[in-house]
């Protein structure tokens, strides 16, 4: 029954996810044959996934060996700045077209999140969540896209932010704020605050970086 179902799994995005949830981290490398048994999948299908991420970067060549890239400081920095960006835009048209419906989820979101303090892995996942039902409320098919380009290219950063201590809740708080400027209708409001959350995790993420290099130092 295995065997039958096998060829119907996504290679890509079985592979995808294991990078995303840090499974596979920078560094890690990627074998043919062992992402086929762990996965049940053929080897041919895992090729093609692995062709795909390399094309977007996501994985990258040591000799004849594909691995997880990572992102340097500057081409972290880079993807903060355009992630603002598109984030800000996205909370900006979230408050001209969320739905009351849609609202909502985000609210419940707020609430069930709390219970996920103390627990960085959960907390990135939810804030994962979140943010990207922010950019469903968008309403703007092509602006989803991007992000979702973006927030792929995120999954090469080997830490999440909200491992730094009182960021979960300090995050939450930024969370409720664009939520009640996103209900408020206020697109300028909405953008600032969701471009600050972006900025304050960044700024976070720099000092764990910087905290570890001296660990190592």
């Amino acid at each position: 029954m295995a065997d039958q179902k096998s060829p119907q799994k996504d290679a890509y995005a079985l592979i995808l996810e294991a990078i995303d949830s840090h499974i596979y981290k920078p560094g890690d490398r990627l074998v043919e044959s062992d992402l086929a048994d762990r996965f049940g999948v053929s080897r041919t299908p895992i090729r093609e996934a692995l062709q795909r991420l390399e094309t977007q970067s996501l994985l990258t060549r040591d000799g004849r060996s594909l691995i997880v890239a990572s992102l340097d400081h500057t081409q972290m920095a880079e993807l903060y700045v355009v992630r603002g960006e598109l984030e800000g835009l996205a909370a900006r048209l979230a408050a001209r077209h969320a739905t009351p419906e849609e609202i909502r989820v985000l609210r419940d979101m707020l609430e069930a999140d709390k219970a996920l303090l103390g627990d960085p892995s959960a907390m990135s996942r939810a804030n994962k969540r979140f943010h990207k039902q922010i950019h469903l409320a968008s309403h703007n098919r092509f602006l989803v896209q991007q992000l979702d380009l973006v927030h792929r290219s995120m999954a090469l950063l080997a830490t999440t932010s909200l491992a730094a201590e009182g960021r979960g809740e300090v995050a939450l708080a930024e969370h409720a704020a664009i939520v009640d400027a996103i209900e408020a209708g206020d697109g300028d409001a909405a953008d600032r605050a969701l471009r600050d959350h972006i900025s304050k995790a960044f700024v976070t993420r720099l000092r764990l970086d910087a905290a570890e290099v001296e660990r190592k130092g």
